[in-house]
């Protein structure tokens, strides 16, 4: 089977098992990658990709200047390709599958209290002395992603008959697409009730979406990368990224230093698998360990 086929079959299978816009773009940019290569050197069939293949392919990125990080993801997308082939039976088996994921160094940013104050603070004055909608939604996104560990594209899709305020709650669609209710603490709440009175006496009503663009209509991946950008190119800070991620990272990051057992953090941070909420708290065990030096209540016992 030509590739360029197979690879607009494959595609198509995901739009039709209804895959998200962003997983199916992700295939079109990175998949597409390895069909351009494979083009490039005459693999025109799929029948005709080896292990070989695949492995230089990837040897090819890693010279280019991809990180053990980027390379890992391009090898599961070319396996999740090759294996719909085999369950299309054009090929037997997926010469991808025995192609080893590269070892990485796990390091995850987080924000320090300090850092935290200087992003709030810079949107407090702008709110402040211009009354801007933008200031604003940008200072609630903030204390919205630190308050719950919501992610970016829950962000995007949030509604304010999402928002619980008599239960404290938010109701979310999740990676799974489960619809999923996360906590909210009184000084979550207080700061969204505020927020909202603003958009109401801003744009006349309470609208549909709790985040919005300028024009009143809802926000997409690039406006976020947008807010971001903003807020890294005024902050400059040297030794973390600014991203909604790292904000995520930080309120697991509080989480697992405040001692919370590690199934809590789970639930919290919403981790279909346990494994990865272990890997964030073993990478945090020397904090956790000083922190129990510190505080441990055998410390004040006469033993």
């Amino acid at each position: 089977m030509l590739l360029k086929f197979a690879f607009k079959d494959f595609l198509d299978d995901r739009k039709f098992k209804n895959t998200t816009q962003k997983n199916i773009r992700n295939y079109q940019t990175l998949l597409g990658e390895f069909v351009n290569y494979c083009n490039d050197n005459e693999i025109v069939n799929v029948e005709d990709i080896t292990q070989s293949h695949v492995r230089d392919y990837l040897i090819f990125c890693q010279d280019k200047g991809n990180q053990a990080g980027t390379i890992n993801t391009k090898l599961l997308r070319i396996r999740a390709f090759l294996n719909y082939m085999v369950e299309c039976e054009v090929i037997k088996s997926n010469p991808a599958q025995k192609v080893k994921f590269q070892k990485t160094d796990i390091k995850i940013d987080v924000f320090s209290d300090e850092q935290i104050n200087q992003m709030l603070n810079f949107y407090r004055r702008i709110k402040g002395r211009e009354k801007s909608y933008v200031a604003y939604r940008d200072y609630m996104l903030i204390v919205l992603v630190l308050g719950t560990g919501i992610r970016r594209g829950e962000i995007i899709g949030l509604k304010w008959t999402d928002v619980d305020f008599e239960n404290l709650s938010v109701s979310v669609f999740g990676k799974s697409r489960r619809k999923e209710s996360i906590p909210m603490t009184m000084k979550l709440t207080k700061e969204l009730r505020a927020y909202q009175a603003f958009c109401k006496q801003h744009w006349g009503s309470v609208g549909e979406y709790v985040f919005t663009k300028r024009d009143y209509s809802q926000l997409t991946e690039f406006s976020i990368m947008q807010v971001f950008q903003y807020l890294r190119d005024k902050m400059n800070f040297t030794d973390v990224r600014v991203s909604p991620h790292t904000l995520r990272h930080t309120f697991c990051h509080r989480l697992a230093m405040s001692g919370m057992s590690a199934f809590a953090i789970q639930k919290l941070m919403r981790h279909q698998n346990i494994a990865v909420t272990m890997r964030y708290v073993a990478m945090w065990g020397n904090e956790l360990r000083e922190q129990n030096d510190k505080y441990n209540p055998l410390n004040n016992l006469d033993i």
